[in-house]
């Protein structure tokens, strides 16, 4: 994506920036443009995409949003004196 942060660039830049071909880029770019993080423009026989910032925007915050409630659950359970909890082998720390 951050090819396509500060201006536009055609499919086929974008396929040979990632080493792909054009036509396994395709699905990928469909994808990104479908979530809303790519916009896409025709410009006669090229497709020209750019990030939607606003969109980044909106992900940025739900993924902060996402950490933040996990960080407060990890302090939770550290800050809670003497439990102990089993280790990944289910044995105790």
């Amino acid at each position: 994506m951050l090819r396509v942060a500060h201006q536009e660039r055609s499919a086929s830049e974008l396929a040979a920036a990632a080493g792909l071909s054009a036509s396994a880029a395709s699905p990928h770019l469909k994808m990104l443009r479908e979530a809303g993080l790519l916009q896409m423009r025709v410009d006669a026989k090229r497709r020209l995409y750019r990030v939607d910032f606003a969109r980044m925007a909106q992900v940025r915050a739900a993924l902060d949003e996402l950490w933040d409630d996990r960080l407060e659950a990890l302090k939770g359970r550290a800050e809670k004196p003497g439990e102990r909890r089993p280790t990944r082998r289910g044995t105790s720390a």
